[in-house]
């Protein structure tokens, strides 16, 4: 079953535990080693980020990022493909991204093929 892991990185620097490039690189080699990485990607800084909205009447209105009251902000993702969501779970408590106030959220990738 295939679980995508959605990384929130924390926006305050007095993290209690932060991680490391080579943590993260220890993590990637060791998903992929595993055997059950399917993707993944690190999101540029968020001063890049566009948010678009589409009213009723379908304008489209576009600011320049995201703008919410948040303690954490997507800082990329992993695809995962694992027996089941205990496996997923273990696997995001491994990710360093956990650490350091960040968090990482498990949701199962819909298949619609069924």
């Amino acid at each position: 079953m295939k679980y995508m892991m959605l990384i929130n990185a924390a926006t305050t620097d007095d993290q209690d535990d932060p991680c490391t490039v080579e943590d993260w690189m220890a993590y990637d080699k060791s998903v992929r080693e595993a055997g059950i990485w399917v993707s993944g990607e690190s999101l540029a800084d968020l001063v890049t980020a566009t948010t678009v909205r589409v009213d009723r009447d379908g304008r489209r209105t576009v600011t320049d990022g995201p703008y919410a009251e948040t303690r954490e902000v997507l800082g990329g993702f992993y695809v995962i493909d694992v027996p089941d969501l205990d496996v997923a779970l273990d696997w995001a408590a491994r990710c360093p991204g956990a650490r350091g106030g960040g968090s990482v959220v498990v949701r199962p990738v819909a298949d619609f093929s069924a």
